[in-house]
C-alpha cells in the first residue's frame, strides 16, 4: 500500500500539479490551502509525509512545522518545505524547526518525487533500530522517542533525537557533517552555514545529556562518532 502525502499549499494550480504527479506514482493524496486546517488534517489523516508551503494565509508554514514537531504524536512525520522564498536564512529556519528537506519554486516535479521517495526510505531505515538501548546511565527508547539519563527524562527536539539515533546506529563509525545533514535533515549538497547547524545541534544535545554526553566524540575537521562498548 502506497504512503499518504499531505499537500499544504495556497496555490490551486500547484496543488493540482502535485496531486497529478503524486497520483501517477501511486501515492494517496490529501490537500489543504490553510495552515490551521493542515494541523487538524495531520492529526486526523496521519499522513506519511507532508509537503508544506511557507507562504500560507493565517498560520504560515514555519508555525505549522513548529507546531507539528513540538507534538510527540506528529514529530516523526517528515516534512518537505516548498516555497518561493530562496533566502538562505529561510532555509536554515525551516531546517532548525525540524523540516527534513527544502525546495524552492519553481521546481521540477520529478525532483520533488525523488526527494519524497528518498525521505520515506530514510524513515523506513530508521525504523529498523532496536526499541530500547541502555548505555551506562543513558537509556534510549526508540519506539517511544524517549531519552533518560539516570532515570530522569531528557526533553529532545525531533532533530536532536534523530541526530542521536543516527550516531548510535553508526556503531562507532565517524560520520561527517555532510553525512549527518543528508541523513537527518535530507540535504544532499551542504553549504558551510548548514554544516554549522549540525554543530549547534550537537552542542545542545551534549548539554541536555550532561554526563552521558561523553559518548559523543568530536573528530576534528570532519564530524562526530558515538563511542561505547556493547
Amino acid at each position: 500500500m502506497k504512503e499518504k502525502i499531505l499537500i499544504v499549499e495556497d496555490e490551486k494550480d500547484i496543488i493540482k500539479m502535485l496531486d497529478y504527479n503524486l497520483k501517477k506514482e501511486g501515492f494517496k493524496r490529501v490537500s489543504t490551502r490553510d495552515g490551521e486546517d493542515a494541523v487538524d488534517l495531520v492529526n486526523k489523516e496521519r499522513p506519511d509525509l507532508i509537503i508544506l508551503d511557507l507562504m500560507l494565509p493565517g498560520m504560515d508554514g514555519f508555525e505549522v512545522c513548529k507546531t507539528l514537531k513540538n507534538e510527540s504524536k506528529t514529530a516523526a512525520i517528515p516534512i518537505i518545505m516548498l516555497t518561493a522564498k530562496s533566502q538562505e536564512s529561510d532555509k536554515i529556519v525551516g531546517l532548525e524547526l525540524g523540516a527534513d528537506d527544502y525546495m524552492t519554486k519553481p521546481f521540477s516535479p520529478r525532483e520533488l518525487i525523488a526527494r519524497i521517495k528518498a525521505v520515506l526510505r530514510r524513515v523506513k531505515e530508521k525504523d529498523k533500530t532496536p526499541e530500547v538501548l541502555k548505555i551506562g546511565d543513558l537509556a534510549i527508547d526508540f519506539s517511544k522517542i524517549a531519552v533518560t539519563v539516570k532515570d530522569k527524562p531528557v526533553e529532545l527536539t525531533a532533530k536532536e533525537f534523530e541526530l542521536l539515533k543516527t550516531l548510535i546506529k553508526a556503531k562507532g563509525r565517524v560520520l561527517s557533517r555532510d553525512h549527518l545533514l543528508d541523513t537527518v535533515w535530507g540535504i544532499d549538497h551542504a553549504m558551510e552555514i548548514q554544516t554549522r547547524t549540525v554543530d549547534v545541534h550537537i552542542r545542545t544535545l551534549r548539554k541536555k545529556l550532561k554526563s552521558e554526553s561523553k559518548y559523543i566524540i568530536t573528530v576534528k575537521n570532519y564530524g562526530y562518532r558515538f563511542e561505547y562498548e556493547d
